[in-house]
């Protein structure tokens, strides 16, 4: 029986391994990985069956150096050659940046998780690019008492930042800024030395969770090129069998008197 004319359905896959170069401020031609792809189309049933090999033909074409900008155009080679009239691209990928220890100066490798969202509709004028990025860091425990000596005791806090920006935001800029505002990063492995001195830094330095959010959002909101962003941190602390979070977003009302245009 023929497929009946005009009906739209929505298809898609989930949870396709493929190799990609993403965008890396440190490597000029981009950081190698393996991406998890994601995708659902709204097209005309009497394409359905052919969707799939078109979408790992934009793929194949498409798999260098991943970001912002190059998304703009290959969502739009999503929608063209897919004939949909919307199309959602996820890339979930791990990342890596290159960490000094707080005391020993070694280097080590820590992972961070990233997704790169990208959404297109047949009526819309310009493509939606979403970066989000994951950053584990140490802040302070709100059960410390910092009137008291060795009061202060840390948490681990997982900062989400999710950005929507007319410039290419590097993942390591995004990184550097939880680095700058948090007690200390989270790394992958510590020397004796290095344990020591973020121990001590976490009994002596007090930066809640809600300074790290503020000071995120502040810098975010005075970034011009950053249209949309939103800031969630979630917190592990160790006296409660579940976590605590704290976040904020961009919206019209908030100030922007400080830019420099």
């Amino acid at each position: 029986m023929p497929k009946e004319k005009g009906i739209l359905v929505d298809v898609g896959m989930k949870g396709m391994p493929f190799p990609f170069r993403v965008l890396s401020r440190e490597e000029s031609e981009g950081q190698y990985t393996i991406a998890n792809l994601s995708v659902i189309a709204r097209i005309d049933n009497r394409f359905e069956s052919r969707w799939i090999d078109k979408f790992i033909q934009i793929i194949h074409k498409n798999r260098f150096k991943v970001g912002t900008q190059t998304l703009h155009e290959s969502i739009a080679d999503y929608l063209k050659e897919l004939k949909a009239t919307m199309v959602r691209v996820d890339f979930d990928y791990p990342f890596f940046v290159e960490k000094k220890l707080p005391a020993t100066g070694e280097k080590c490798l820590v992972r961070y998780m990233c997704t790169y969202n990208a959404k297109l509709s047949s009526v819309g004028d310009n493509p939606k690019i979403i970066f989000k990025i994951h950053v584990p860091a140490i802040t302070t425990d709100p059960a410390s008492d910092p009137e008291k000596e060795g009061g202060l005791f840390g948490q681990l806090s997982v900062v989400t930042i999710e950005v929507d920006s007319r410039k290419e935001i590097f993942p390591e800029d995004l990184v550097d800024l939880v680095d700058k505002y948090s007690i200390s990063p989270v790394y992958s492995y510590l020397n004796p030395e290095d344990q020591i001195f973020i121990i001590q830094k976490a009994h002596t330095v007090e930066v809640s969770s809600t300074y790290l959010t503020e000071q995120l959002k502040t810098e975010l909101a005075n970034n011009r090129y950053v249209d949309w962003f939103s800031v969630k941190c979630s917190n592990f602390g160790m006296l409660h069998s579940y976590n605590t979070g704290i976040g904020t977003e961009k919206d019209l009302w908030m100030p922007f008197h400080s830019i420099d245009e």
